[in-house]
């Protein structure tokens, strides 16, 4: 139980890494700076004395620490304008000029109804002279809720909380959100022109495509009124949808609703989009950290997803591998992933999709020696729990009570309560999807 106490420490301190790697204030102040009488974003430069008033709007659960790196820029006082971003309820931080809004996460509220309603008439408000700083991170589509009449929020948070329940991936959720907002995907860019947009992102998706990380608010839409009820099709919940959706739907495919802005839509004549942070620079820092440890590390991969008992299989199947044959790594070894799994809820226990891969990974590795799992949220905060994951070893389930019970409930955080392992960071104003490390130890 020595050798696994040590690893699971060092597990806990590769996952660190990657938070720390993955700090929003650190990502937005390497590419953004204010120089020579002008702000530079990435490569391009934008003159102060050419801009009339910067405002800033956005939504994430790490858009406090965003503001916080805008407020650390030093722009002018005379070119601060308007401000909102909506951040998940604790999501704080301490600001000078940029206005927070706390709102519901992951099902939206009437506090980011409001929120949402304030940065359209920000962006709409904004004149050609205006440049207007749009922050996203990840859990940005839950946070700006801005309903396309006749769609009512509880319609919207019904909608929100079929597709999660079913195992729809963030893809799918996105392509229904957005054609049931009046904001998302690129309506935001659309309702600033011909004001300049540039957008910040923390990437929280898989491929970091901009027209699904925060719902594509700045960015041109590949999705459509049919592809958005083809989700709801291929769930078998279109009969469940609200009939307000669904008839939204059946008009904007007969051509009665304005699509969202395609690409080569005007709108994005004066937009920047420009990602400042993603899963893959959390992992490579794992990963550093991982062989300044001692370990041979291999990343299995920063684009993880499908159904997250899965997933934990094969994981445990290279631990194993690792464990009995020495490969593809030999001990003692480290094997990191990122990505975000689904979890398709059967029972009415608590948990997230970390801590279910842990539970149903711990199961696979039972009776290894010298072997630790954690999965863990860079944001902090796994499913509607106060954990960002969990971690495990061979011996877990020796300790535990019947762990094939508490999965068949998806109850995995009441099982990690009890034992002590659930990870708990706290809110970590980031998020760039999971970080996942697997530890198989030297041979005793």
């Amino acid at each position: 139980m020595k050798v696994e106490r040590k690893l699971r420490q060092q597990a806990l301190a590769i996952f660190r890494a990657a938070l720390a790697a993955a700090d929003p204030t650190a990502a937005i102040l390497r590419h953004v700076r204010v120089r020579g009488g002008a702000l530079l974003a990435g490569r391009t430069r934008y003159p102060l004395r050419d801009i009339r008033k910067i405002h800033v709007v956005g939504a994430g659960k790490a858009g406090a620490a965003m503001a916080q790196a805008v407020e650390q820029l030093g722009l002018p006082p005379e070119k601060r304008g308007a401000s909102r971003v909506n951040v998940k309820y604790g999501h704080v931080a301490k600001l000078r000029w940029i206005e927070l809004n706390e709102s519901g996460h992951p099902v939206p509220d009437a506090a980011g109804v409001r929120g949402a309603e304030r940065i359209a008439e920000i962006a709409t408000g904004a004149g050609r002279e205006d440049l207007v700083l749009c922050l996203i991170s990840g859990g940005a589509s839950a946070l700006l809720p801005f309903p396309a009449p006749p769609v009512t929020l509880e319609e919207k948070q019904t909608v929100t909380k079929l597709l999660l329940a079913c195992g729809a991936t963030i893809h799918e959720i996105n392509a229904v959100r957005k054609h049931i907002s009046s904001i998302k995907g690129g309506q935001l860019a659309r309702g600033a022109y011909p004001a300049r947009v540039v957008a910040l992102i923390l990437s929280d998706v898989i491929g970091d495509n901009l027209d699904v990380i925060g719902s594509g608010m700045t960015a041109p839409d590949a999705s459509t009124f049919a592809s958005a009820q083809a989700v709801l099709e291929k769930y078998g919940i279109l009969n469940e949808t609200p009939a307000s959706i669904r008839e939204r739907f059946a008009s904007g495919m007969r051509g009665e609703i304005r699509e969202t802005p395609k690409h080569g839509d005007p709108a994005f004549a004066r937009v920047q989009n420009l990602i400042v942070g993603s899963n893959r620079l959390a992992v490579d820092a794992a990963a550093a950290e991982s062989r300044a440890l001692g370990f041979r590390t291999l990343v299995l991969s920063t684009q993880i997803e499908g159904e997250t008992r899965e997933i934990a299989r094969m994981h445990a199947a290279i631990v194993k591998e690792i464990a009995r044959y020495g490969r593809p790594l030999a001990r003692p070894a480290c094997v990191i992933s990122g990505g975000e799994t689904t979890v398709t809820l059967r029972g009415k226990g608590m948990g997230g999709r970390n801590q279910e891969f842990v539970l149903a990974a711990a199961k696979e590795i039972a009776g290894l020696d010298r072997t630790v799992v954690l999965s863990g949220g860079t944001d902090g905060t796994d499913g509607p729990t106060d954990a960002a994951g969990a971690i495990a070893d061979g011996n877990t389930l020796t300790r535990g009570p019947d762990a094939q019970k508490y999965l068949a409930e998806n109850d995995s955080y009441h099982y990690f309560e009890k034992l002590g392992d659930l990870v708990i960071t706290g809110p970590t104003n980031t998020n760039v999807m999971d970080v996942r490390v697997l530890l198989v130890g030297p041979n005793s």
